[in-house]
């Protein structure tokens, strides 16, 4: 444990360290992600604007559909004693971040200009979406966007990798209700 929190304060995955300067550690998803991004020239634009588009929208998974969508999945899924009340209000949050992405992409095809890493830190929750019990079948913008990048090669593997599992077609019976409109 010691030696983890050496490289990372906060001792919970996920942490790099790139072993190329000087062994430097990088925690939290979104940090590592852009840390990545700009090492490899990839997936964050250079130009000032937009890359502020492409890191609020990672900011926006962050502190919104990843946080948020969490917490449905633990009172949804895991939590011990039934509490329909946080299952509710979270699941009903998460739905509401959705439709803010779902108005997003009705005039845009990516969140940003082009594709990069705030759509792969938004589709990595959205794509997961029945785990946490909230339907997406009426915001066509938000399918139409998962859909497309599920097609791209990259997408396709990574979601295979330890091996491929689709929660979503996983049984939600036992779960819970599930939101559908807000």
């Amino acid at each position: 444990m010691l030696e983890y929190l050496a490289l990372n304060p906060n001792p919970k995955i996920p942490t790099i360290v790139d072993h190329d300067v000087g062994n430097f550690s990088v925690f939290e998803s979104s940090a590592i992600m852009i840390y990545l991004a700009e090492k490899a020239g990839r997936l964050l634009p250079a130009e000032f604007k937009a890359r502020s588009l492409v890191v609020q929208w990672s900011m926006f998974q962050m502190g919104g559909v990843g946080s948020m969508q969490d917490q449905a999945n633990v009172f949804f899924r895991y939590f011990p004693e039934r509490l329909p009340a946080a299952i509710v209000r979270y699941q009903n949050e998460v739905r509401r971040l959705y439709g803010v992405l779902d108005r997003r992409l009705a005039d845009n095809e990516w969140l940003a200009t082009d594709f990069s890493i705030a759509d792969i830190a938004n589709r990595c929750w959205c794509r997961i979406h029945n785990w946490a019990g909230v339907a997406v079948d009426d915001l066509p913008n938000l399918r139409r966007w998962m859909a497309a990048i599920a097609q791209r090669p990259g997408c396709a593997n990574g979601v295979q990798i330890p091996h491929e599992t689709n929660y979503n077609d996983l049984d939600t019976s036992q779960a819970g209700a599930f939101v559908k409109d807000v």
